[in-house]
């Protein structure tokens, strides 16, 4: 009897000394953030891709030379200061001291090594690197370094921003990784790549040694969610702290659990229907305008989004310098499309189709319209890639029409036209294949004035031409809708869909 008396104390004892260990191990603060995302990344090698996935890591493993402030305006990053010296010079001076992640310091040569690569290997970049002169690129001395433009170009410092074409990259440990540097990214940014499980997630630690602020939560995990639904589920589970994309069916739903706060904030993209303008019956501009006048902009929006953003007015997005506040709202008159229709050669309509990749708002926007279509005498078939395998599809031009979103995350309009209508970029983002004498040179004359009133009179001119033209189908100006777990802090949602997650922590 004493002897089983003893065994259950003792056992009382373990058990009690379990359970207060228990409660220690959950009390211990939390280290990792996972993070819902729409689908995984395709490289994250900035020279290879700037898809919005791709982005969304790649911002948090690099830093570029300028960035842009709360107020839009370029200020020092990398570079501690810079000068413009004339209208076509540009001198940046490093900050000293900037480690890469695998323990180099950064050098004027790691900079200029960068550029050069994107110059060479950086197809799908040419809109952002390529007005630079690979001749006037120099290191002045470990510190300085000096870059020129083929022409004077007011957007060259916006554009030094962006991910794909300002991110600084380490000579030595891209020439060390070769081809597969895009699967093991080295940076200066605030977290280091750990892993990649592909098509599930991707790993990330804090940089311990980074030379600015580091990031307030030691551990990222990027899980890649494609079923909308199921990142919201994730979300109320407690399976992801932050989920992006939230789909409009479930708004309502996160913003009743008191547990989930929604955040919402116009961005800078143009959810859009492109068509392939090298490409019959789409070659025809009558024929581009027939299909824009068949779609009914309101509806197709308020059935897809359900209240999340607006119908598109063109190709500049509203908060964007420029954006052209006096285009008038894209007519529906499906009388107006069989005319042109007919006109053009098609009095009964033609088969097409439409490429989207997997998300479900895309799919749904090519439904729309394949019915809306139809009314007209197109008959469409819709055709659904997985995200990655859609972008490389593109590549080929294959294609009829194609659902994509162009968002602009550099404070000027250069970067919401040149890489998607320019006709020198047809081999890179130019998915329309659209080729314009006069586009092209109000693209080129944008670039070269300073900002005021000309410079503003040729973007709205370029607007008005790039309606009329219609090389896309401009659909709506969306939202960033995230939902985030109550006790996550510090998020702030990033109008061009890639979000910082360096100053996020969790409330205690």
């Amino acid at each position: 009897m004493r002897f089983h008396r003893f065994t259950a104390l003792a056992f009382g004892y373990a058990l009690a000394f379990l359970l207060s260990g228990a409660a220690f191990v959950s009390a211990a603060p939390k280290d990792t953030l996972v993070v819902a995302n729409m689908y995984d990344a395709k490289s994250l090698d900035p020279h290879v891709t700037p898809d919005l996935a791709s982005a969304h890591i790649m911002v948090q493993i690099y830093d570029t030379l300028v960035k842009v402030n709360d107020k839009g305006e370029v200020v020092p990053n990398l570079a501690e200061k810079f000068e413009r010296v004339d209208d076509t010079t540009y001198r940046f001076t490093l900050r000293k001291g900037v480690k890469f992640h695998n323990g180099d310091e950064l050098r004027a040569s790691d900079v200029v090594f960068t550029f050069r690569r994107a110059l060479d290997v950086g197809k799908t970049i040419a809109y952002i690197v390529g007005n630079m002169d690979p001749e006037g690129l120099r290191v002045i001395d470990d510190y300085t370094v000096e870059m020129k433009t083929k022409t004077p170009d007011t957007s060259f410092l916006a554009l030094l921003t962006h991910f794909g074409g300002g991110c600084i990259l380490s000579e030595k440990a891209v020439k060390d990784a070769g081809n597969e540097f895009g699967s093991h990214p080295v940076g200066t940014g605030p977290y280091e790549f750990v892993s990649w499980a592909k098509g599930d997630r991707i790993t990330l630690k804090r940089n311990e040694n980074y030379w600015g602020e580091k990031a307030k939560i030691p551990n990222v995990v990027v899980r890649s969610i494609t079923e909308e639904t199921n990142r919201t589920i994730e979300l109320e589970s407690g399976g992801a702290d932050i989920a992006y994309a939230i789909p409009p069916i479930d708004i309502k739903r996160v913003q009743e659990n008191d547990k989930l706060v929604l955040l919402r904030t116009p961005d800078t993209s143009v959810q859009h229907m492109g068509f392939n303008c090298s490409k019959k019956p789409f070659s025809d501009v009558r024929v581009r305008q027939a299909i824009t006048y068949a779609i009914d902009l309101e509806k197709l929006v308020k059935a897809v989004f359900r209240g999340i953003g607006k119908p598109a007015l063109g190709p500049v997005p509203p908060g964007i310098r420029y954006s052209n506040p006096n285009l008038p709202p894209v007519k529906y008159d499906p009388e107006l499309s069989k005319k042109l229709l007919a006109e053009a050669g098609y009095p009964d309509g033609f088969k097409a189709e439409i490429w989207t990749n997997d998300r479900k708002e895309r799919i749904d926007i090519a439904t729309v319209i394949q019915s809306m279509l139809k009314k007209v005498g197109i008959d469409v078939k819709i055709q659904v890639m997985e995200w990655g395998a859609y972008l490389e599809k593109l590549k080929e031009k294959n294609h009829d029409m194609y659902m994509m979103g162009w968002g602009t995350p550099v404070p000027d309009p250069d970067y919401a036209v040149y890489g998607i209508f320019h006709s020198s970029q047809i081999t890179g983002m130019n998915k329309a294949v659209y080729s314009n004498p006069e586009a092209d040179r109000l693209m080129d004359l944008g670039r070269t004035l300073k900002d005021g009133p000309e410079r503003e009179k040729v973007y709205h001119d370029l607007q008005v031409l790039l309606r009329e033209q219609a090389p896309w189908v401009y659909v709506e100006n969306g939202e960033q809708v995230v939902g985030i777990r109550r006790n996550v802090k510090g998020f702030v949602p990033n109008p061009a869909g890639y979000h910082r997650l360096s100053t996020v922590f969790f409330e205690e």
